[in-house]
């Protein structure tokens, strides 16, 4: 009995020590190893849960990137909210097509296939709706999944109006601009991302 319980104890001990340097190697902050570039890219530097949601006027630095003449380049997927794939299971077809967004001047005309989106508006109202830290928080607030979309990334919703009514624009298209160097057209739960062709 005596021989039983010294062997259970010895292997406790085992146990506790193979535990104790398990515990002591995976520790980040014991480690001797420099801290790879990519450990740190995957921490989120804003932190903020939610977004800021208020309407503010386009900033110098979004405006410069934002205005311009933008052609639909290619189909990213479709909103979680809903799926518009059962009746465009390729997404409208807006690949090609143009849109104009100037300081003067929205254009939805080109886009082509689909006279309901076609509108035009003069002296439009350019506002920032909401503006998300993350991709976390972006996604809590539109249910919407951005392939690409890093953790990090900035995202400023975008709503066109007109300036004489305050109403936003009668098309079923929504604009996000992703540090200010990538532009999202969401158009009812399909999205699409543009390429700049003119400023």
């Amino acid at each position: 009995m005596k021989k039983i319980l010294l062997v259970c104890i010895m292997i406790m001990l085992i146990l506790a020590s193979a535990c104790g340097n398990v515990e002591m190697t995976s520790n980040p902050n014991t480690s001797s190893e420099p801290k790879h570039e990519t450990e740190e890219s995957i921490i989120p530097k804003n932190t903020s849960e939610y977004c800021t949601v208020e309407r503010i006027n386009l900033d110098s630095e979004t405006e410069k990137y934002f205005y311009g003449t933008w052609k639909v380049e290619k189909l990213l997927g479709f909103a979680s909210s809903y799926n518009d794939a059962s009746e465009y299971p390729t997404g409208q077809k807006f690949i090609g097509d143009e849109i104009i967004i100037k300081k003067d001047l929205f254009s939805s005309k080109g886009l082509k296939n689909y006279s309901d989106y076609q509108y035009e508006l003069k002296n439009p109202l350019y506002e920032i709706t909401a503006t998300c830290y993350n991709s976390d928080s972006f996604y809590r607030l539109y249910k919407i999944d951005i392939p690409d979309l890093n953790i990090n990334d900035v995202v400023k919703a975008i709503d066109i109006s007109d300036p004489s009514t305050k109403l936003s624009i009668p098309v079923s298209v929504s604009f996000f601009v992703v540090n200010n160097d990538r532009l999202i057209l969401l158009s009812e739960a399909t999205i699409f991302e543009l390429e700049k062709i003119t400023d």
